[in-house]
């Protein structure tokens, strides 16, 4: 059987495990649940508490999501955000988002990590100990607006 995966990491939604979970196909621990979002724990969590919040429609990266379904699933990323601070007190809280293979993206439908944070809880998030700008801030910013 094929992987899925096309050179650029797309996947189709029947071969994607968080459609397999959506659908209950594959095993999750749900947290939360509506119309349009999911929410449930990451099975190799960085700290405890850490869970992902996906659309329930395959989407693959942020490129292809539309504004109502990001309001719906950052809708939820507060809820769950708040329903982990009263249930696990973390000191922190970090969201992580990642697209595509050279942005850390491993599973090709959109999701939102949470992961409740701790002083002294030895988590890195990946970034270089000096900023390497190959780019001056206003020629990347005069290209963005364009």
């Amino acid at each position: 059987m094929e992987s899925g995966h096309t050179d650029q990491g797309r996947m189709s939604d029947r071969e994607c495990i968080f459609c397999a979970i959506i659908e209950g196909h594959a095993p999750a621990e749900v947290v939360f649940e509506d119309g349009d979002t999911l929410a449930f724990m990451d099975i190799n969590p960085a700290n405890p508490g850490h869970t992902l919040v996906i659309p329930k429609r395959h989407i693959q990266d942020i490129y292809g999501m539309d504004e109502d379904t990001a309001a719906a699933v950052m809708g939820t990323v507060v809820r769950v955000a708040g329903a982990i601070k009263r249930a696990l007190q973390p000191e922190g809280m970090n969201l992580v988002q990642s697209n595509e293979r050279a942005g850390g993206q491993d599973v090709f439908h959109f999701h939102m990590h949470i992961i409740p944070r701790w002083y002294g809880d030895g988590l890195r998030l990946a970034r270089p100990p000096e900023v390497r700008r190959t780019m001056p801030i206003k020629e990347a910013a005069a290209r963005i607006r364009r």
